[in-house]
């Protein structure tokens, strides 16, 4: 399929995974953050991304992960992109990368100009950077991401970056042809936006989403440089 990229993010059940595959997503992201509902461990990972086909980027979404826990998702053999979501400098990126050998993509939480601007630290030193929504400071519960959150998206309108982005936070059937078409962005990920409650998600939720993100028509990219540009699974995955 043509158009953005589509991300599906916290998958933890194999319906929820079959679902992002046959609809022609790019990537799916497993969640190893214990606190979020959509937790799964390296093993539970490794057996649901095994029925996977090739071609769809796995991704391993970790926040301020030490180097056990690291080393114990890589080990899997079935990861491709590490997605940091939490206070990762540049140093312990490039840190990781050496560690692993794998791509890795800084994900950035938004609530005004200077959050965005912050992402200079990070061009040229990731492989790919995302823009999520910032929870209020007074929000119950809340999760580095996966909040059912979105910001303003104007706030991306002009954004230039040497590296590939993608914008997430709150996206849903019903907003992301207007959030693509607003910031031009190449790429977008959701997962509560795909869910029936959270950690559940719904394979026809996502068959939608996966629909109207692709929809959204390749013109949608022309904001994003580079922003189409997509992460090839490793070829040493068995």
């Amino acid at each position: 399929m043509t158009g953005v990229l589509v991300k599906i993010c916290g998958l933890n059940d194999p319906a929820a995974v079959r679902a992002p595959a046959e609809a022609g997503a790019d990537m799916v992201g497993f969640m190893f953050y214990p606190r979020s509902p959509r937790a799964v461990t390296p093993a539970r990972a490794a057996e649901l991304a095994r029925g996977l086909p090739a071609g769809i980027v796995r991704v391993a979404v970790l926040v301020d992960p030490d180097d056990a826990l690291v080393d114990a998702v890589t080990a899997t053999g079935v990861i491709d992109l590490l997605q940091l979501h939490g206070r990762e400098t540049p140093e312990r990126i490039l840190a990781l990368k050496a560690r692993t050998g794998l791509p890795v993509m800084k994900v950035l939480p938004v609530a005004d100009r200077a959050d965005v601007e912050a992402a200079a630290a990070y061009d040229g030193v990731v492989d790919r950077i995302m823009f999520d929504a910032r929870p209020p400071k007074d929000m119950a519960g809340a999760l580095p991401g996966g909040n059912a959150l979105s910001f303003d998206w104007r706030l991306l309108v002009g954004l230039r970056l040497a590296t590939p982005w993608t914008l997430a936070g709150g996206l849903t059937v019903e907003n992301v042809a207007e959030a693509v078409r607003l910031t031009g962005a190449g790429s977008v990920d959701t997962s509560s936006g795909v869910e029936d409650r959270p950690g559940v998600k719904s394979p026809d939720k996502i068959r939608a989403f996966v629909a109207a993100a692709k929809a959204a028509g390749p013109e949608a990219a022309q904001g994003d440089v580079g922003g189409r540009a997509t992460l090839a699974p490793s070829a040493a995955r068995p």
